[in-house]
């Protein structure tokens, strides 16, 4: 399967990826950044899988969510006729559940159910348990059990069973997790589970205040990140997956199943300008409880309660997708030295006191104390925005964002009232200005570049109106625009820099897709330089990208006209909303930035 091949469904808590096939070809359980009991997506039926599709061909597929849920209904048609697959996750309540009910549409259709679990990433096989109609698989300190009102059997490690499924019939399945020294939860009644499932999604989307033309686009959207959330802490999750490749065949394949600082500031205006100030507030309070501590540890990335050990690994069973090695879990960015989470920090939690939020004592500690680290190290290089694996760099939007840094506590103390060294903080900024725009600019070329004194550019300067740093129209800005278009965008759509074979540009080997939530940026970037109707041409191309059921990976290959790198990326999504609210004219888009910047 291709990556746009896979829908999502979720419970806030985890989530599962399904193939078009009828494959849920891959689930962490009980929580996102857990070990997989379904790995095929990285290799082979045989590292874990549940199918639920009719036997031999299938003559056409299609699928949809249900409304405004993450419901999703697979339509599957073979020669002897057509079933409809209904997957989801209710609500998490005591344990995750994973619940597949077969409708039948047309004809009498034999479907092949077949459910390989192997649990950690593909490795180990359970042993099983039978209790009247439920299965139980069990290794280790995990348990997996089947219900269904149809008996299934197990060989060699795999349960299967053929069911013929006729106009009417409804054959649920209900999948459920728990701890193997816990006794196992009750299985759900699937269609209370189902009806359950539908109103809660209703009742959340209806919350949503996004308008036309983009409401379908945004809204579809938001309710992908919030499947993206873990409940229980805010945080908020870059991807469900690791190890999708940004190039196909290659090296470049990371765990994004972690919370990112840099997403905070987007993501918070995604939220709290789309009417779900609950979830803005619950990721506000995740952030500040992560990066408590001392500033110099802070971190670029965290696990989904805070938790601040995400150690690198390979795992060597896995072939990984389409051959792309090495699967990877945990991401050793974490040890990273990225001077520009301090201006996202900040930013984000003005972007929070904007939106209303009070001046919080206990988190402008923090925010004060980072200030204070920043004032003593901000000349010194890192390895930026795009977690280089290479020598850290002076890079041009890593001083951008400790200009921002500095920008938003001037605020704080002249908007909010906070106490802090003022006149300081201001000559700081200026002086940071100062440096980027004789450094990181130049001349010749007319636009900023990657790091100070280097030819070579980064689609992350478009960000540099976004944040306020320089207005849309300024000459500088527009210089910078049309660089990117020229050096940057393959069929229209833009790569985050050059990258090489040998890995010089990054300490990376090999090459990736155009990074789709900079073109994204490059929207926003156009209608703050005035150039609306290039904007809207160019994000309704963006909204084309989407799979079938509105879904964005990180990359896409503009060569191979497919997705590429982790899946459904938060980062691309949160870029959709607000580029659509941009369009808009909604409160919260380009004029609020530009209100930042005047202020």
């Amino acid at each position: 399967m291709r990556i746009e091949d896979y829908a999502l469904v979720g419970d806030t808590h985890t989530s599962a990826l399904i193939a078009r096939s009828g494959s849920v070809d891959w689930m962490c359980v009980p929580r996102f950044d857990s070990p997989a009991c379904f790995s095929a997506m990285l290799g082979a039926p045989q590292h874990g899988r549940w199918l639920v599709a009719p036997r031999g061909e299938l003559r056409r597929v299609s699928r949809r969510y249900r409304g405004v849920t993450l419901i999703l209904e697979t339509e599957m048609e073979s020669e002897d006729g057509c079933v409809r697959v209904i997957d989801f996750m209710p609500l998490r309540g005591r344990a995750p559940d994973l619940v597949r009910i077969v409708e039948g549409v047309r004809g009498r259709v034999p479907v092949q159910v077949e459910l390989v679990i192997r649990y950690d990433y593909g490795s180990i096989v359970p042993w099983f348990r039978r209790e009247g109609r439920r299965l139980h698989a069990i290794a280790g300190d995990d348990a997996l059990v089947l219900a269904s009102p149809i008996e299934l059997g197990v060989c060699d490690g795999t349960i299967s069973r053929e069911v013929l499924v006729e106009p009417g019939d409804r054959v649920p399945f209900t999948l459920t997790w728990h701890r193997s020294y816990e006794d196992s939860p009750p299985s759900p009644d699937p269609e209370e589970a189902l009806a359950d499932t539908e109103h809660w999604w209703n009742e959340w989307a209806a919350r949503a205040t996004v308008t036309a033309p983009y409401r379908e686009a945004a809204l579809r959207s938001l309710i992908t990140l919030k499947a993206l959330t873990y409940a229980p802490s805010g945080g908020l999750v870059a991807a469900p997956t690791t190890s999708l490749p940004e190039g196909l065949g290659g090296v470049r394949n990371w765990d994004y199943r972690y919370c990112w600082l840099r997403d905070a500031t987007f993501t918070l205006q995604a939220l709290l300008h789309s009417g779900f100030d609950d979830e803005a507030r619950a990721w506000r309070e995740w952030l500040v409880r992560a990066v408590a501590g001392e500033p110099d540890k802070l971190q670029i990335l965290y696990g989904v309660t805070g938790t601040r050990r995400v150690e690198e690994y390979t795992v060597g069973w896995l072939p990984g997708y389409e051959g792309s090695r090495p699967v990877r879990i945990g991401n050793a960015a974490v040890h990273q030295r990225q001077l520009d989470v301090y201006g996202e920090l900040m930013d984000a939690l003005y972007v929070a006191r904007a939106a209303g939020a009070p001046i919080d004592e206990d988190a402008w500690t923090v925010q004060h104390a980072c200030l204070d680290w920043l004032e003593s190290n901000w000349c010194e290089p890192d390895e930026g925005i795009w977690e280089i694996r290479a020598e850290p760099r002076q890079l041009t939007f890593s001083k951008v964002m400790v200009w921002t840094a500095f920008d938003r506590a001037v605020k704080a103390v002249e908007q909010s009232g906070a106490p802090g060294p003022l006149e300081r903080w201001k000559a700081l900024r200026a002086r940071v200005h100062e440096e980027v725009c004789e450094r990181g600019f130049d001349r010749q070329r007319g636009t900023f570049t990657q790091a100070f004194g280097a030819p070579a550019l980064d689609a992350s300067l478009l960000l540099v109106p976004i944040v306020g740093f320089l207005p849309g129209d300024d000459p500088r800005v527009v210089g910078t625009i049309e660089a990117i278009r020229r050096e940057l965008v393959v069929d229209g759509f833009v790569r985050r820099y050059h990258t090489d074979e040998n890995g010089r540009a990054d300490g990376i080997a090999g090459h990736e897709g155009v990074f789709l939530a900079c073109t994204f940026w490059l929207v926003d970037a156009l209608i703050l330089a005035g150039r609306r109707d290039e904007a809207k041409a160019l994000f309704e191309r963006l909204l084309a990208l989407r799979n079938d059921v509105g879904l964005l990976a990180e990359q896409y290959d503009p060569e191979q006209r497919r997705f590429v790198g982790n899946f459904p990326q938060a980062f691309s999504h949160v870029a959709l909303i607000n580029s659509a609210r941009n369009l808009s004219g909604e409160p919260g888009g380009p004029a609020q930035q530009r209100a930042r910047r005047e202020n």
